[in-house]
């Protein structure tokens, strides 16, 4: 091989890995760094809008940037067309995380009503659970206290698609904290957990919890760079609801989006 054909092989590697690296960016940002549509910080903290806000508040899965956008099916319903939609998603955040910043991302928008989503991180984290307990006691307290907006507290979803894992064994005990904190605080309890369980009781050959940053990124590439839709990325990894143990497929966001028109059709009813 000559200097010259060595030369064209190299630069050719270099072009091919910087496309790679582009692309992988690309994924990257769009799935962990951007905002969701109508995030508080450019809903709220203003002159309050003509229509009845309603904040759906939480983590990556409220977020909706890695997998199913569930809050955007939502926004989308023509029966909901007199709301405006708040995502208040942020990736990674913990209990303690969304009760810092309850007073700036969901009193501040002046919500009629709030969905709560949070807590599989602090399962991962390894959050006792009576601290993630008095955290989602807090944060309904001071929107109680605040607002007069209606709430709903939604449990977890699976973490992985085998629930017959240690993590779901221990996620369970999240779970009850989050119905014992509805019934006491009055609010409303949804029940994705039991909704998503019943649909994976069906499958045979469901996937252990097995999540990790590159899996996550594979993910976001697989949608953003190569056009598939996150059901197709669930499938690929032999998935039904999840497309990385964590984040939801089209299919398993819909199940929260169903859940969340069905509270709301009776929750904003004057």
């Amino acid at each position: 091989m000559s200097i010259f054909t060595r030369k064209r092989v190299v630069v050719g590697v270099c072009l091919l890995l910087a496309a790679a690296l582009g692309a992988t960016g690309t994924a990257g940002y769009l799935a962990f760094v951007r905002s969701p549509d109508n995030a508080p910080a450019e809903a709220c903290g203003g002159t309050p809008g003509a229509r009845p806000v309603v904040v759906n508040a939480g983590a990556s899965m409220t977020q909706g940037t890695l997998g199913g956008d569930w809050v955007g099916a939502l926004r989308d319903r023509p029966e909901f067309a007199e709301y405006e939609f708040v995502n208040a998603g942020i990736n990674g955040d913990t209990s303690a995380d969304l009760l810092a910043r309850v007073d700036t991302d969901v009193m501040a928008c002046r919500p009629a009503a709030v969905t709560i989503l949070v807590g599989s991180n602090d399962v991962r984290n390894g959050t006792p659970p009576d601290q993630y307990r008095d955290n989602l006691t807090a944060i309904v307290d001071r929107i109680k206290a605040r607002t007069t907006a209606r709430i709903s507290l939604m449990s977890l979803p699976p973490l992985g698609e085998d629930l017959n894992t240690d993590i779901n064994r221990t996620l369970s005990g999240y779970n009850a904290a989050i119905k014992e904190t509805a019934a006491r605080a009055g609010v409303d309890y949804v029940p994705v957990h039991e909704r998503m369980v019943d649909i994976l009781a069906r499958h045979d050959n469901r996937r252990p919890y097995d999540f990790s940053f590159v899996l996550a990124l594979t993910a976001a590439t697989r949608h953003y760079v190569l056009g598939q839709s996150w059901d197709d990325v669930a499938r690929s990894g032999g998935r039904e609801l999840l497309i990385d143990d964590i984040h939801l497929s089209d299919r398993g966001a819909a199940q929260l989006t169903e859940l969340a028109a069905n509270w709301l059709t009776t929750a904003l009813k004057p």
